[in-house]
């Protein structure tokens, strides 16, 4: 086993060193490169969505449908105003 004799000197030069390659790991790894990674994700996503359409569009059509005529009959109840 190799035993380094550690004075104040060399503690605070080590010290130094691992912030040094603390300080340019961070710089490396948190670099912003140009990529297509969020053009795949969104494309992947786009897909996805155009399949759910396609699989659950008798599903989708009620479920529309649903909220629209329970719109509408809060708006026309809206509209009609309060009378009490």
């Amino acid at each position: 086993m190799i035993r380094i004799n550690f004075n104040k000197r060399n503690s605070v030069l080590c010290i130094d060193w691992m912030r040094t390659g603390v300080r340019n790991l961070l710089l490396k790894g948190m670099k912003k490169e140009p990529g297509i990674d969020g053009i795949l994700v969104t494309i992947g996503l786009c897909i996805i969505a155009l399949l759910l359409c396609v699989v659950m569009k008798d599903s989708l059509q009620a479920f529309i449908t649903t909220i629209v005529d329970a719109m509408t009959a809060e708006a026309q109840h809206i509209l009609t105003g309060v009378t009490t």
